[in-house]
């Protein structure tokens, strides 16, 4: 799809350096969490590796890139300047750094410096909360993404400090003399995360993101079926993340039902705006697909598991087996199609809005080089496609070694894609966006400024 979304308010946006260090330090820990991935597969690796392997994927990731999302486009889409840049850097420093010396420790054995790392890690999560938080207060009424996006910034608030807890835990008792257990409090925390911090991000963005780049609108039915949804998703989330914190199964098993029905019902809009998409394929849209066909697969496996057992540690994934189905399948495929308009989106306002009417100026979707695209598609498709269903059919070994080597070959590609986007069209480059990673981003002539554009539909 060529062109801008219409009705953005991109003058109220941060400078480039800001979200674009998020991205390219969150595609660093993907590379990080995929190569420990393969690593972990085929091998061993020292201390709690799978442990680090998934923050790694899921802090690293999906939540760095969700930072640097939402710090760039809540004053995108509400139209309200962002409350602090420096804060928005601060933010992102406090996480790698403590998400680093977090795994770090996990793999070295030497638990006695988690707390550190968590501390870290909650400084950094409640920053960017309370910065994004601010920001989004001043939107008032709040339209879908943004009570979305309100209920995500309460999962992340509560998930931080639940987080810095269990790693004390892991070399001074912390539960022992409270009611509620250490598992009780694990279940809680990734529930919280998975559920409300990253999915309920994920379903905020997506529907405004699906209505971008199929130029198409909800019709009667479809806007039933998101009322469905917000009265059952955030409700839902609340009774699980409680029965599951409580030990009480019923209100768990309560929780879990609400949340699949509205979570099917939002999958139903986005499947019906697919359908009806008026422009041709993007690399938005073919991701897009696959969340929803990874998210209709998760749901059928994750309700009898949650049905059956809402509060057991097999079920946290939704099904045993349903792991990589949820973090690559819809969080990973979410996060990669959206980036492939996010970033060239950012870069495109900088560099080249300006110029628009003056001169030829490329468009968003010729910043990025679409047999990359292509090829990253097909290969994360198979190989991630691949490892999701080997613990569900029983794929052989050299099946297993084959998908994995192609998913980190669809990663890299992906990868590669991004950096040589920011090295090509960025006004400084992928070097000038980590020179300039110590500064608050108030400096001009450091993020090429940011030029007053309302980019409108007839644009």
């Amino acid at each position: 799809m060529n062109g801008i979304p219409g009705g953005l308010r991109t003058d109220q946006q941060p400078p480039m350096a800001i979200p674009l260090r998020h991205f390219v330090l969150a595609l660093g820990f993907l590379v990080v969490g995929v190569g420990g991935g393969t690593a972990i597969a085929v091998g061993t690796l020292p201390g709690r590796s799978s442990l680090a392997h998934l923050h790694a994927l899921l802090v690293g990731w999906i939540a760095v890139t969700i930072m640097g999302a939402m710090t760039q486009f809540v004053p995108v889409w509400s139209g309200v300047t962002i409350h602090s840049k420096r804060l928005a850097v601060a933010q992102l420093w406090l996480v790698t750094v403590g998400l680093a010396a977090f795994a770090a420790a996990l793999l070295a054995g030497s638990l006695e410096w988690l707390p550190l790392g968590g501390a870290l890690l909650l400084a950094g999560i409640w920053l960017f909360v309370y910065n994004v938080g601010r920001t989004l207060a001043r939107a008032r009424p709040f339209d879908f993404t943004e009570r979305h996006f309100a209920v995500a910034l309460a999962s992340f608030g509560l998930v931080a400090p639940l987080g810095a807890l269990l790693a004390v835990d892991f070399t001074t008792p912390v539960f022992d003399s409270l009611s509620i257990t250490r598992f009780e409090v694990h279940l809680s925390h990734a529930t919280l995360a998975l559920f409300g911090a990253l999915l309920a991000t994920v379903v905020g963005a997506l529907f405004q993101l699906a209505k971008m780049f199929t130029q198409a609108e909800p019709d009667r039915y479809s806007e039933r079926l998101l009322t469905l949804e917000q009265l059952c998703v955030p409700a839902g989330i609340v009774a699980l993340v409680l029965g599951r914190g409580l030990a009480l199964e019923a209100l768990a098993r309560v929780g879990a039902v609400a949340f699949l029905v509205g979570l099917a019902a939002f999958v139903i809009v986005i499947g019906r705006l697919l359908a009806g998409a008026t422009v041709e394929r993007s690399p938005m849209l073919a991701r897009y697909w696959v969340v929803v066909a990874a998210l209709t697969a998760w749901i059928a496996l994750a309700a009898p598991t949650w049905w059956a057992e809402p509060t057991a540690y097999v079920s946290l994934f939704g099904h045993p087996d349903a792991r990589r189905l949820l973090l690559f399948g819809v969080f990973g495929f979410v996060v990669i199609g959206s980036l492939y308009h996010i970033v060239p989106f950012i870069i495109w306002i900088e560099r080249y809005s300006d110029r628009l009417g003056f001169e030829q100026v490329p468009m968003i979707d010729d910043l990025y080089d679409d047999r990359l695209e292509r090829a990253d598609f097909w290969t994360t498709l198979v190989g991630f496609g691949g490892l999701s269903a080997a613990p569900l059919v029983g794929f052989p070994a050299a099946a297993v070694t084959a998908s994995s080597v192609l998913a980190t070959l669809g990663v890299g590609l992906f990868v590669a894609n991004m950096l040589l986007t920011i090295h090509r069209h960025g006004p400084d480059g992928i070097a000038g966006v980590l020179a300039s990673a110590l500064e608050s981003g108030d400096d001009r002539a450091t993020t090429g400024g940011e030029p007053d554009v309302d980019v409108s539909p007839d644009q």
